[in-house]
């Protein structure tokens, strides 16, 4: 039988095994991902008391988004979303030979780009930092700190680079706990970097660059080990030539686009953010990091696991499965997306004061503050974690040039919206960061409607049934839980007057009891796990 269109049988055979497989994959991702995000949260903690929001903190943060949002573009971002499928298709057509000899070349040519754009920027540091903080420009103690900083993190971006391309071979051999569990470490060492290291150092801040430094070389290390177990160590090998090289650049070129959008959208905020008020880039971080939790423990996670499937679904010419494994995607991304953002939306300061508030009067401000773009950013929340479900779905499917005319079209939203907020907001409020994580939230949605839009016309994304059912739970347990969170911040009138201990406590309370409600109400509208394991075929 035509493997295209599969019968009734075979379809209600392997579809609940696929998406339980899925669930069950999506949970170990998750659950590492939590770690790793709950040990971040302490991370930040750590920084707020160590170095706080002042110069030599904005000059930090700079140094260390640099090499980030590169990260984002050199490995689990574009390099991924190019990689992992053209591995895939080695899988099903070659021999593990043909695999090999892909990841060696892949890995020569990756790191030799990766070692001359490090040793220029190395070099050049100055002009990087004048280049992403021009703000910086006219404080030469902000701009010399950033340039110093810069030599010391950018190493980070070849080493991290590598472990992405070992994350994604990994992931292709449904191997996903260690790759999920690897960004454990950055978070120890800064950690350990801001309670230990900052004592031989003048300055704290110079001792967390050498933190994200070492960071990359143990998180590499760390996955080296579970590569020789499959056979699979790269040994670089430099050939421009090679076929599968040459495609990956293809696809890889246009993806930084498609999938990086909302990280150059930050980077973005980062530049004009180093021309408000000293603070702006801490308090954009600190309420980036805190939206950035549920993204990246559950819309990254659902990303990561969906997009080795997709692959092998397209290799194997199956566009229902396809179908389908976009829609489970979509439907378990609102069901935690939509919850979040209500969440945070309500709890953005005593979460914040929660993690952040010693008692200095300073750091009251600096939490106010924090809390308006935290705000701003979960708004946008239900895109971000969309734009990682829906990117796969063309990604998967070597389509790179659709992504990225979305991405240019949602970019050049984000800087009209930047000018048309953050001039008014700051000269009127001097809160011109409002603007810039509205502008972000804002773009992200014209982003993730546009990549929708467009899996509807190519037929690729087909809703299944249920969905009208499905949305009328979600919005009786999203009120239910609202409500829950609303009545248990009516317990506390001043979250600065009470004690730390009594806050983790009675926030504990509100986001378990809202959680449970949610969890209740979803139960009793008839929501049950097999849903989301016997999706029938879209017709």
């Amino acid at each position: 039988m035509d493997k295209k269109t599969p019968s009734p049988t075979t379809d209600s055979d392997h579809r609940p095994a696929a998406a339980a497989s899925l669930l069950r994959s999506s949970a170990v991702v998750s659950t590492m991902t939590m770690v790793s995000r709950v040990l971040g949260l302490i991370r930040d903690v750590v920084f707020a008391r160590v170095i706080g929001a002042d110069g030599l903190a904005d000059a930090f943060f700079v140094a260390f988004k640099i090499p980030n949002f590169l990260r984002r573009l050199f490995a689990e971002g574009a390099f991924a979303q190019a990689f992992v499928p053209v591995l895939g298709e080695y899988r099903e057509a070659g021999s593990r030979a043909a695999v090999k000899a892909l990841i060696d070349r892949v890995a020569g040519a990756l790191g030799s780009v990766l070692l001359l754009i490090t040793g220029l920027v190395v070099v050049g540091a100055p002009l990087v930092a004048a280049l992403f903080a021009p703000g910086f420009v006219g404080d030469p103690v902000k701009f010399d700190a950033a340039a110093a900083m810069i030599r010391i993190t950018f190493p980070y971006l070849l080493l991290i680079s590598l472990t992405g391309l070992s994350a994604g071979i990994l992931n292709s051999y449904d191997r996903f706990a260690v790759p999920a569990f690897t960004p454990v470490w950055l978070n120890l060492c800064l950690i350990g970097a801001a309670l230990w290291g900052a004592a031989w150092f003048s300055e704290p801040a110079y001792a967390l660059s050498w933190g994200v430094f070492v960071a990359g070389c143990v998180q590499l290390l760390f996955q080296l080990p579970f590569l020789h177990q499959i056979g699979l160590m790269p040994r670089p090998v430099i050939d421009w030539r090679d076929e599968g090289v040459r495609k990956i650049l293809r696809l890889m070129a246009p993806a930084i686009f498609g999938v990086s959008v909302s990280q150059v959208n930050l980077l973005l905020d980062t530049v004009i953010a180093s021309f408000l008020p000293t603070g702006s880039v801490s308090w954009l971080y600190y309420s980036d990091r805190l939206s950035e939790l549920p993204l990246g423990v559950f819309g990254v996670a659902i990303g990561t696991v969906i997009l080795p499937s997709l692959s092998r679904q397209h290799a194997a010419a199956d566009p229902d499965t396809f179908a389908v494994t976009l829609d489970w995607a979509v439907r378990m991304v609102l069901l935690i997306a939509v919850p979040a953002t209500i969440a945070l939306m309500l709890l953005a300061e005593p979460i914040l004061i929660t993690l952040f508030y010693d008692g200095s009067e300073i750091l009251v401000r600096d939490i106010a503050m924090s809390a308006l773009s935290l705000r701003a950013y979960a708004a946008g929340l239900i895109a971000f974690m969309l734009i990682k479900v829906l990117a796969p779905g063309y990604f998967a499917r070597q389509d790179t040039r659709t992504p990225v005319r979305i991405g240019v079209i949602a970019m050049t939203a984000n800087m009209v919206l930047n000018i048309a907020l953050v001039v008014p907001l700051h000269h009127y409020w001097r809160i011109g960061h409002v603007g810039l994580a509205t502008a972000t939230a804002l773009a992200a949605f014209l982003n993730g409607y546009l990549l929708y839009r467009g899996l509807r016309r190519q037929g690729v994304y087909r809703a299944a049934g249920g969905w009208l059912r499905f949305a009328g739970q979600m919005g009786a347990a999203n009120i239910v839980m609202a409500a829950v969170v609303v009545l248990g911040l009516r317990g506390v009138d001043d979250w600065f007057a009470i004690g730390w201990a009594y806050r983790v406590l009675w926030l504990g309370g509100i986001c378990c009891a809202g959680l449970g409600a949610y969890a209740a109400t979803l139960f009793l509208a008839g929501l049950r796990r097999r849903d989301f394991q016997s999706r029938q075929a879209p017709r």
